[in-house]
Parts: C-alpha cells; structure tokens; sequence
C-alpha cells in the first residue's frame, strides 16, 4: 500500500511527504533528549548534595552533636564550609521538629564564603534571635511543606538512602534532597539541604530555543528548497512530458521549449536532444511517407504498362508484335522487381546504419576493392575498363567511415556510370588531397553526361533522365549515395566534363 501511494504522488510530493517523516522522526528523538537533559541534569546535582548530606553527618556523629536547636545552631556555625552554594540547609529530630535552619540564623551575609576570616559572628540573646526569626517567616510555609515530604519519605521505600525532589515555581526550581540520620541503628533526625537550581531550567530552555531555532532554519529550508525544484526542475520536466504527450497524440496544442533548450544544464541538454530527436522523426516519417509515394507512383507506371501490354498481347496473333510485347512485360516486371528489392535494402541499411560506427579506414584500399571487383565483372562482359588512379602512389588516404558504406558509394556510383556508358569506354577513379587537405573522391566516366542545368536533381529518388536499360535499375542509386555521404559528413557534387563528353561525380570527405 505505501509503495501504491508513493508511485502515485509526483516528485515534488514524494519529496515533501519524505521529509515530513525523517522531520517527525528527527522531532521525536529530539523530544526523547529533551526530556533525559533535566532527569541527567539532576541526577548530577543529587550525586552533590548526597555528597554534602554524607560529610555533615560524618561530621554530626563524630562530634556527637544532639539534635536540639543550640548544638545544631552552634554545629552549623562552625561547618558552614560545607554548605557553601547551597541556598538553604535544614535539620529536624526523630519527631519532625525543625532543631536548625540556616534561613534563620543569625548570620553575616558572608557566612558562607570560602574566607573565614570575614566572617563576624555574635551569639545573640534570645530576645534578639526570635526578632530575626520572625523576619524569616516567609520560609515557614516551606519548613512545614518540607515537613509533609520527610512524613512521606519515612514511610516510603527511599528511606535510608537519599531522595532528590524538585519544586518548580514561576521564577524558582528549587532541587531539595533529604536523608535520615541513624545512630547505632536508630533513627535521631533528618537532614534536608536545598539549592537554587534555576541553571538546569536554563540549559534545558536553552535547548528547547536551539531546537526550536533549528526547526525553523530547516522548515525554511525546505520550503526554498521545494520553490526552487518545482520552479527550475520538476515544472520543466512536466514541460517535457507534455511536449512527448503531444507529439505521442498528435495533437495541435504547442509548447514552446526554446526556453529550456537555452539552459545550459542537463535539463537544457535533454531539451535540446528531445527536441533534435522529434525533428529527426519527423523528417523520417516525411521520408518515409514521401517515398511511399514515390514508390506507389513508380509502380503505378509499369503497372499500368503491363495491364495494357497484357491486354494488346491478349487479342493481338501477330508473332513479331507479341515477342515486342512480351520484351515490354519483361521489362516492367524487372523494374518492378528492381524497386521493390532497392526498396526493401534502402530499409534494412537505415536500421543498419543505427548500429555501425565509424572509424579509420584507408579509402585507397577501399576504392581499390570496389574497382577490383567490377573490372572482373565487366570489362570481360562489355570492354568497359575501370582505371583507380592517385595522385601520390605513396600516400595513404585515411577518412572516418563505416568501410561498407563506402564501398556501396563507390558501386553505386560506378554502377550508375556504367549504365550510361557504351562498350568498350573508360572510367575513371580518382583519390587526391585537395589544398585544405581534404580527401577528394572522383568518378568520371565517358557517357552521356547530365541533360538538367541542376545537377542536384540527380540525387533526387526516381531521377528521370535514364537509360533505356532502365529495368535493371531502380532509380534510388544516387539517392541512396547522397544519404551514405551525408551520414559520412561529406559533401558530393556532379558535373559535366569540360573538356570530353561524360560525367564527373566529386564527394569531398571532411578530415580526419
């Protein structure tokens, strides 16, 4: 179910949900420190005051100190070094009467400090004490909450060991720990010493505004963080996805993506190669529905001539017009044939050519090879001789190309030349550098050259100007020529001789 709803969210909101769950897990464990920083923080101070608890009554004990309100007045007197950064101190007997408080002695404010010296005492009458006494009221609300805590602890589990409490006011948090005093086993009073522990509320709130600081530094975070990968990234892929929509339905609706296709990340490079890739679909699809028509049109015509060759043919008994028509079925059945089969390879070289690649290959070799094979075929059949010349014996002749493309170039080219050549006549094949260093492929036999002013027709499918052998050929030659040399990066142009009859086809090939 959750990877159901994962796939059914956009980026953006997978994004967003992701966060929010590592958020909720970071915020929880954030909570769980929270709450162990105070237990910690305390837990440090009781390990003190258990400390001070222990001295004093080691100190209690050893001086054999009654628990009666002058031994322990005296008795605080002198070990007020051990209560030093406590704010209060507080002893009661075994019947929970208060028998000492450091809130009620009669003190200088220096009692406490860590020099002895300072401090002035003066035993005052009891007239005087019970005056300061009453100044100290304020804590007597305390003393008898205090009280009600030691009744609770005697009865408790804790008893015999200390036990921390904390009292939490508006402006106070107050950490007090109290233990019982044994003698010989028995119980004689209880110690309770308290401490203005407002620093442990102070790092903990100073923790919660890091945390809460911290929350909002991230939430901002991802908001911006969010604005700016919808803005510049998941709105422009939608854009893509609806450009790819688009062209999938065939649809009229248009999006412009020149924006993104002028960015110069990787979202302009697939921009720019989309687009690149529909154009050269389109033009495929041009192509291929431009050749069908082609094609149905050149088939119409041989058709149409077989229909009415086969008619005439039906009703005619003259044996001399009969052979002339069969000659004329003949010849439209092997142009037929001659379409359909060029037709057939122009479609299986595309898919071809989609998997070779390029590379280094001697044209010299090439040529020689092509050249080669067709002296053998027809200089024997019809005395035409194929001469391969250079203009430097010694020099290689190195191009980038798939060496049987190349090939089919040269046969294609010296195939179409043979078609308009007379018997026993020369071509001529010629490899050369030019001045930019440029490697030139010529062809240039003694036929009967071009008749059009545009030689660039020639390269057209089903060019027009043909032999009268024409079944043999399927009129795609040269047009299956021009689309290996635009493949190879080359340029090709045809001409008529100037200074002899016949026709000269140049292909320049860029450098290596």
């Amino acid at each position: 179910m959750f990877s159901d709803f994962l796939k059914s969210i956009s980026i953006l909101q997978k994004f967003l949900f992701i966060n929010l769950i590592i958020f909720l897990i970071i915020g929880s464990l954030t909570l769980l420190y929270i709450g162990n920083v105070k237990p910690n923080l305390i837990k440090d101070k009781k390990s003190k005051h258990i400390q001070i608890i222990d001295n004093t009554i080691e100190h209690i004990l050893r001086l054999n100190i009654e628990f009666e309100e002058e031994d322990i007045r005296k008795f605080l007197f002198s070990t007020r070094f051990l209560f030093q950064n406590l704010d209060r101190v507080i002893l009661f007997d075994n019947q929970l009467n208060l028998v000492g408080d450091t809130d009620t002695l009669d003190l200088d404010p220096r009692s406490f400090s860590n020099r002895l010296d300072i401090v002035q005492l003066e035993i005052l009458n009891e007239e005087t004490r019970n005056k300061v006494i009453g100044t100290k009221n304020i804590n007597k609300e305390k003393t008898v909450s205090l009280k009600g805590t030691l009744t609770n602890y005697s009865l408790s589990k804790n008893y015999g060991r200390a036990f921390t409490f904390a009292q939490e006011g508006y402006d106070k948090f107050l950490l007090t720990t109290v233990k019982n005093v044994t003698l010989d086993g028995n119980n004689i009073g209880y110690l309770a010493i308290s401490e203005n522990a407002n620093d442990i509320r102070a790092a903990i709130n100073e923790r919660k505004t890091f945390i809460l600081r911290t929350a909002i530094f991230i939430g901002i975070v991802i908001f911006v963080f969010s604005f700016v990968l919808n803005r510049y990234f998941l709105k422009p892929i939608k854009n893509l996805v609806e450009y790819t929509k688009i062209i999938k339905e065939k649809s009229r609706k248009k999006i412009n993506i020149n924006e993104l296709k002028s960015r110069n990340d990787e979202l302009g490079t697939l921009s720019n190669s989309l687009d690149d890739m529909t154009s050269e679909l389109q033009k495929r699809i041009s192509h291929a529905e431009n050749f069908s028509t082609d094609l149905v049109h050149e088939i119409r015509n041989p058709l149409t001539s077989l229909k009415s060759a086969s008619e005439i043919l039906y009703e005619t008994e003259d044996h001399q017009q009969r052979a002339k028509l069969i000659d004329i079925l003949n010849h439209d059945v092997q142009r037929i044939e001659r379409l359909i089969t060029d037709y057939s390879q122009m479609l299986k070289d595309e898919v071809a050519l989609s998997k070779e690649k390029m590379k280094k290959i001697n044209l010299k070799l090439v040529a020689k090879s092509v050249v080669d094979d067709f002296n053998n075929i027809y200089e024997a059949k019809r005395g035409i001789q194929i001469i391969l010349k250079d203009s430097n014996n010694q020099e290689e002749y190195f191009i980038n190309g798939i060496e049987n493309r190349i090939e089919q170039i040269i046969a294609n080219l010296l195939d179409n030349s043979i078609s308009f050549s007379d018997d026993n006549k020369k071509i001529l094949v010629e490899v050369s550098k030019n001045e930019r260093e440029k490697i030139i492929l010529k062809v240039i036999d003694e036929g009967k050259g071009f008749k059009e002013t545009s030689t660039k027709k020639i390269f057209d499918r089903f060019y027009s100007n043909r032999p009268d052998n024409f079944g043999e050929h399927s009129g795609l030659g040269l047009n299956i020529v021009k689309n290996l040399v635009d493949l190879h990066g080359a340029t090709i142009y045809a001409s008529n001789n100037i200074t002899q009859k016949g026709a000269n086809v140049e292909i320049t090939f860029p450098e290596v």
